[in-house]
């Protein structure tokens, strides 16, 4: 052996790097059924090509507008992490993303994701794009792309990131934007299924730094683990939302998320009108009441980092309230007059306490 051979670099290959081709391979393998179920008609390009293909279809539509948004789950994953929960963030990700359009009336078409981990391990990201078609197929539109990318160094072994782009479509001139809504308008709450994904690094404060929880171990009043309670999926309101307007005349519409109902109703009112909101009319689910008493929580710092049970907004004409909530309800939906349109700042004013559920 010569002296030249004692000192040659041994070969190195991707995988010696910590990137490994074959896991994705096997990742992409386990998912495609899955994803296949999403797709309609329209989508003309099967999983794996480099650019996602859909053939938009205008019909029944004057001026057709597409509407689009982006997001990610937050710090949500972290749970993802401790509990091994992987099935239901892709959820979350798609609801919320298919919710943000839903606002400004828009029918969701489809949706793309990007998740970036440290070690791509298959069954973990099958688990999560599984959740993604999931999502997708419940609200109505076709997972049409996506990128998987393992960048060791940048995250570590069992931790990703996960974020997504919905694209929707909306007449021109059904275009929900708030600006018929007068005063005396009612406003009508929907149901949250949880926390959502919102709130998650006072949450997670809360139940493992002041409470120190474990994950399995019981939340109390709730009737859950910890970890059930913080991971109940994101609730996506696109089928009640698609029939809710063939019924009732819309004019604006909120997604509840990080603000709570405090910063994110008046996004959706003129600037000459605010909202009357009577926080007694619905009950706070457990999980807030625990994470409220748990942690000392003021009330308006409550409402201003979760959802605190209500999840989405409609404000419709006072006379089509009931209307509304019948709608609503039949699509399977809880639905509550809160409140009502007024005249004067830009802001949200609350009447009455909010009413929490009682716990042992």
């Amino acid at each position: 052996m010569t002296k030249d051979d004692k000192n040659k670099q041994p070969e190195l290959r991707y995988a010696d790097a910590g990137v490994n081709i074959d896991a994705a391979d096997e990742a992409l393998g386990q998912i495609k059924e899955d994803v296949r179920r999403t797709f309609d008609d329209r989508v003309l390009q099967d999983i794996g090509s480099f650019g996602a293909m859909y053939r938009f279809d205008p019909a029944g539509m004057d001026e057709p507008v597409l509407v689009s948004s982006v997001d990610g789950v937050g710090t949500k994953l972290k749970l993802a992490f401790m509990t091994g929960i992987h099935d239901t963030v892709g959820i979350d990700l798609v609801a919320h993303c298919v919710n943000d359009i839903l606002v400004q009336g828009a029918r969701p078409l489809y949706f793309l994701d990007y998740l970036a981990c440290g070690k791509l391990q298959p069954d973990m990201i099958a688990s999560v794009i599984r959740g993604l078609a999931n999502g997708c197929r419940y609200a109505g539109c076709s997972l049409i792309g996506g990128e998987t990318a393992e960048m060791p160094g940048m995250y570590a072994d069992e931790e990703y990131d996960l974020a997504g782009t919905i694209v929707g479509v909306v007449d021109r001139a059904n275009i929900v934007d708030g600006s018929t809504i007068n005063e005396g308008d009612a406003i009508i709450g929907l149901r949250s299924s949880g926390l959502h994904t919102n709130g998650y690094s006072l949450a997670r404060h809360i139940c493992f730094e002041i409470a120190k929880l474990d994950v399995d171990d019981p939340m109390p009043g709730t009737g859950k683990t910890v970890a059930k309670a913080l991971m109940e999926p994101h609730q996506s309101y696109s089928w009640p939302i698609q029939i809710l307007k063939k019924i009732v005349k819309v004019k604006g519409m909120t997604h509840i998320t990080g603000g709570g109902i405090t910063d994110n109703l008046p996004r959706t009112l003129p600037d000459s009108l605010g909202a009357s909101v009577d926080a007694s009319v619905w009950e706070v689910p457990p999980v807030f009441t625990y994470l409220q008493k748990t942690g000392n929580v003021p009330d308006d710092d409550m409402l201003r980092t979760f959802n605190m049970g209500i999840g989405y907004l409609v404000i419709v004409a006072a006379e089509d309230s009931n209307a509304t909530i019948d709608a609503a309800e039949q699509t399977g939906q809880s639905a509550h007059l809160i409140g009502h349109v007024v005249k004067g700042k830009n802001e949200v004013s609350y009447t009455g306490n909010l009413r929490y559920a009682t716990s042992d």
